[in-house]
Order: C-alpha cells, then structure tokens, then sequence
C-alpha cells in the first residue's frame, strides 16, 4: 500500500497536477473581458458612465492608462491576446476567419491553464461568436480550451420595451432598447449568474474564469433601469475642432453614409444606450465582486479586466471601432494580483493586449510557452513608474491596404501600406484628440523619419533595455 502511494505522489509530481490542499494554494484568474469598452469609466478619465465596480477594481489593482490592443476589431483582437501572438503570426484579421484554421497547434491562454489542472470556463464571449449574442458559432468557442462552456441568450422579455433603429432599418445593428424584465433576462445577467455559481462551487480548486460581456457592443440593449441613468438632454456630444486636418484615405472606414445623416436627438440617443450597456456591464462585475467576497478569493485570485478594443462615438463623425486613431486602438486594462502592494496606483507606460498571456502565466507561476509576442507586465505591477516599452503596435486592414501605426509617449505615426492613401503624424502631447496631422510639415521630417524606422523595425525593438 504505502508504496502504491509512492508511486502515485510521483506520478502526480511528474504530471504537474497538485491535488487537495496543495491544489489550493495555486492562484484562481478571472479574466474578464468587456466587449467595444473604450475608457469609459471614472477611475480611466471619463466621467459620464457610471461604473462604479470597474473604478473599485482600477483601486484595487494598477490602472494602465495606455493599453494598446494589437488590432481594433473583436476576432482579431481576442485572437491576438488570447494566443499571445500579435495579428501577423495570427494570420487573423477579420470577424470571420477561426484562429485554428491558422495556427491547429497554439497552446491558448486558457488551454495552458487546462493543461495545468485549472477548471476553465468560457461564459458569454470570449473568443469570437458573431454580432449579436444569438450568433452561437459554437466552433469557434475553441472547445479544446476549456472544461465547461456556456452561451446564453435572452428570453422574449429581453426583447420587449422601448426602442428604435436609429438609421430606419438600414443597419441592423445600430439600434437600441430599454428593455423590460431584469439583468437575468439579457445575456449579461445569465453571464455573471453562471460566474457566481462557478465561483461558489469551484472555490476549493483552481480555477480559470473567462467572463466576456457582450455590453456595450452593439445592438445596444440592456435593461431600463441603466437607460435610465442617462437623461438624455444630459447627454453631451463631441466637438470636433474646425480646423482639424481632412481625414486622409483609409483612415476611417468606408460603408457607413447613415452616420453623416444623424440628427443630434440620434446621436444623443446612440450614446446614451451605448453607456447605458457600460452601466449595465458594471453592475454585472459587480455581482461577481460580490462573490469574491462572500468566498474570501480575494487573496487568492488575479483578476485581469479589459476592454477588447476602444470605440468612438461622434468622435469624426464615426460611431463605431476599426480605426488606427487613439479611440480605438486605447482600451481598458485593470490587472489586480494578490498582496499587491501598488494597489490604486495607475502606469503610464506603454502596454499591448499582446502582453497580457505572459502577465498571468507569470502571476501563476506557471511557464509560458517561448514563441509568445508579449512582454509580461509584472515588473510594472510592482513598480508601475518602470521605464517600459519604447512603443505599441497596431494593425488593421482595408481590403490590400494594410494600416499600421506606432504609438510611442509622444507621437502616433501611422501608414497605409499598399496605396498612396500617405502617412499620419499626431503630437499627443499638444493634439491628444489626434485632430493636425503633422506627417508633410517640414518641421517634423525628422520625427516622421524616425517612427517609420521604429514602425519597420517591430515590436522586438522596442523592448525595454532591461530585458
């Protein structure tokens, strides 16, 4: 007997796998995904959503105010982090292609974690599904990534209430309903539900939460109550200046003539509803919070918190992401670790998505695997002054243009590759709102000179010297 002990303890030794009370001690993760976030919350600048749980988190964790996703659109960009690859290596560059197809062998995030003896969960949206909730796409869940996976979509209730589609039907999408019934009756609510329930019964094991909220993506629905947070003569609407330099080709996406046609009550209305979904994904985080405290998991779980890409709304007169512009490449990125002693402070240093899969295979004290793109953040998390990466990349692609654009402290520089559509320069610290492009100034033919050798040079050389 005791030597059939043996053999099992070495086996388990061998294999990686801890069971019972050493199994505990391993740290759970929450990665927790908030679908079209841009920094809209008060602990990121922005007060005019209400997302109170979101700004108890950022005071819990670091705050990272330039966090830089690797491609502005949702497939390509969970692609990209949840692979620790950026969109070249990927091969993933739109809402359609399965990162498998590309790459059958990639050890995912979540799968090394699985690997590890983690129970790991995929709630909502994680990897891409489609446009809405009710676009299932279950092949594209990435089934070999988790131990359990849920989709959750809203009962008639959910559908019923006041609303409108604010192009006349000509967008599907681009509508919006207070809807009638409760949080449960969207799939949000079920989202969280399901984490709650997770959380209460996988408390004793390690484990690996993915939770993807589908708000504040399109179609904006979500339930009155948040709409009503939002009195809409409150609502203010941006301002571009009038001396902003013309949008060079490329720079913002064909295909949307309806936006031109808004009135102000419908631009009123579309953001209104767009942080009515802010809202409502906050109150969400808020219950899974909740069960943290209840369990006590604080001291024993990371929680990393982003949104997948950023959004503009009116901005340009665009109402929508998949632009190289700050807006849109810029999202939220919340990194919480037990024992954190920088606890409510906030970093300055350039970060990517890209990052991230080496950030909490590190927390865990797990081994990454060596072909990852990114750069683990911890050092950041206990000194977030640190001087960091020189730049952040990002890509997006317009039929056989390719854009790309290199975001250093000072300067964005971004070119489109494949055509004559010329190149971008914005001054962040002069022109935050990147509105005077500064590319064909005389002046600044030595700035554009060298962010194109950075923007050819890659992502490899703009690695901090420490590394």
């Amino acid at each position: 007997m005791k030597r059939s002990i043996t053999c099992l303890l070495l086996l388990c030794v061998c294999t990686g796998y801890l069971p019972s009370a050493d199994a505990q001690r391993r740290p759970n993760v929450l990665f927790i995904i908030a679908d079209d976030l841009r920094n809209a919350a008060t602990s990121f600048g922005d007060v005019s959503a209400h997302a109170p749980n979101l700004d108890r988190l950022a005071k819990r964790g670091v705050r990272f105010d330039n966090a830089y996703c690797q491609y502005p659109v949702c497939n390509p960009s969970r692609a990209s982090f949840l692979t620790g690859l950026r969109p070249d290596t990927t091969g993933v560059q739109d809402n359609n292609t399965f990162f498998r197809q590309k790459l059958p062998h990639v050890v995912t995030l979540p799968e090394l974690f699985k690997q590890q003896g983690y129970f790991t969960a995929s709630l909502g949206k994680i990897f891409h599904r489609g446009g809405t909730m009710e676009e299932i796409n279950e092949h594209m869940a990435d089934p070999q990534s988790w131990s359990h996976v849920r989709f959750f979509q809203s009962p008639p209730l959910g559908f019923k209430g006041e609303g409108r589609n604010l192009t006349g039907g000509a967008l599907a999408w681009c509508r919006w309903l207070a809807a009638e019934g409760g949080d449960e009756d969207q799939p949000d609510g079920q989202v969280a539900a399901e984490a709650v329930r997770l959380i209460n019964e996988k408390r004793k094991e390690p484990f690996f939460l993915a939770i993807g909220f589908h708000k504040p993506h399109d179609p904006f629905i979500a339930p009155k109550k948040y709409f009503d947070l939002y009195p809409p003569d409150k609502i203010q609407l941006p301002l571009d200046p009038a001396d902003r330099s013309p949008e060079v080709p490329f720079a913002i996406p064909n295909g949307y003539p309806q936006f031109k046609q808004f009135t102000d009550q419908e631009r009123r209305e579309f953001k209104r509803a767009y942080l009515a979904g802010v809202s409502f994904m906050d109150a969400q985080l808020g219950k899974v919070f909740a069960a943290l405290d209840q369990q006590k998991l604080w001291d024993n779980t990371i929680i990393v918190f982003i949104g997948d890409h950023g959004y503009h709304l009116g901005e340009r007169g665009w109402w929508n992401k998949n632009t190289l512009f700050e807006l849109s490449t810029r999202a939220p990125l919340v990194v919480y670790a037990p024992k954190l002693k920088t606890a409510g402070q906030r970093s300055r240093a350039l970060v990517e998505f890209v990052d991230l899969y080496p950030t909490i295979v590190e927390l865990a004290g797990l081994k990454a695997p060596e072909n990852l793109e990114g750069l683990s953040l911890k050092p950041l998390l206990n000194k977030p002054a640190l001087a960091w990466k020189k730049a952040a990349f990002t890509q997006v692609l317009r039929g056989n243009v390719q854009g790309r654009t290199v975001r250093t402290v000072r300067w964005r520089y971004t070119e489109w590759q494949g055509s004559d559509g010329g190149a971008e320069l914005y001054d962040q610290q002069t022109d935050p709102g990147e509105y005077h492009n500064l590319a064909s100034e005389a002046a600044y033919a030595k700035q554009v000179a060298e962010l194109k050798q950075v923007l050819n040079a890659g992502w490899k050389t703009a690695l901090p010297t420490m590394q």
